[in-house]
């Protein structure tokens, strides 16, 4: 995508419900943050497939930077959408680079890995070779309806993955256009609304799932205290960088369906379901 990019058409498209198929996955995702970082590029290059992707910039504090994220959040009923009585309820975080797949030029994500809560994260990783860790997850989330803010956002993660620490204070104020973008739907399209995600296989190989959800209602959020232990072991972050974020988003509900089963991703025009 260039300049004369039309975000909100872009963005409009992927708000499109997309059909139900036998394998896709509803949730209600509760206590829903955005934490997002800049840095220099060359760090993350040789963690993505740059024959199929390439990491943007944008110019944040006088220098082009990318972004990448961590995304904690509380999935409330977890649950395919033929089998709506099988609910599960468990902690998650993605881990995630914001990309641009070189064959479409779309926006997307790329990720690390993703913790998650529960013994579902085995049943993905035996049957797909997701990037799934198991955690255990310990969430203090006090969210006031009267005032519709946080009184209180904390998460807590151990996993032999990536051990987390996340507490943020929730201003309650909408989310400003923030640094590095020129527009509210090139912001959205871009931070919020990537709806392909792409990651390395058990196997060696690159996969690729999609999401739909609507606009997600975000409040400006502030770093009290961060932590993740995947970025300090990549080396893409010190301890003193990840204090602070580029910016922090928060959501009390929103609600995604994943479109189940993944893909291998070829860079051909289709992929074959794993």
């Amino acid at each position: 995508m260039n300049s004369s990019t039309n975000y909100r058409g872009v963005l409009d498209q992927r708000l499109v419900p997309a059909p139900n198929r036998f394998m896709d996955v509803r949730s209600k995702l509760r206590h829903f943050a955005l934490v997002n970082y800049a840095l220099p590029r060359s760090r993350l290059e040789a963690h993505i497939p740059a024959a199929h992707f390439r990491i943007p910039e944008f110019m944040i504090a006088g220098r082009p930077q990318a972004l990448m994220s961590a995304v904690p959040f509380y999935d409330a009923d977890f649950h395919f959408i033929h089998l709506p009585f099988a609910k599960f309820s468990f902690g998650q975080t993605n881990f995630r680079v914001y990309v641009i797949d070189r064959r479409t030029g779309e926006h997307a994500v790329w990720f690390f890995g993703t913790t998650l809560g529960s013994v579902v994260v085995y049943f993905a990783k035996g049957a797909w070779g997701i990037p799934w860790h198991h955690a255990r997850y310990q969430i203090e989330c006090d969210y006031d309806g009267r005032l519709k803010q946080y009184a209180r956002y904390r998460y807590q993660i151990r996993s032999t993955w990536c051990n987390a620490r996340v507490d943020i204070e929730d201003t309650g104020l909408p989310a400003p256009l923030l640094e590095g973008f020129n527009t509210p739907d090139e912001m959205k399209l871009i931070l919020t609304h990537p709806v392909d995600g792409y990651f390395y296989r058990s196997d060696g190989q690159v996969g690729k799932y999609s999401v739909w959800h609507e606009e997600i209602p975000f409040t400006t959020g502030r770093a009290k205290d961060l932590y993740f232990s995947l970025y300090e072991d990549l080396g893409l972050l010190s301890k003193e960088e990840m204090q602070n974020p580029h910016s922090v988003l928060i959501c009390p509900q929103t609600e995604f369906k994943v479109l189940l089963p993944p893909k291998l991703y070829t860079g051909a025009k289709d992929e074959n379901p794993l």
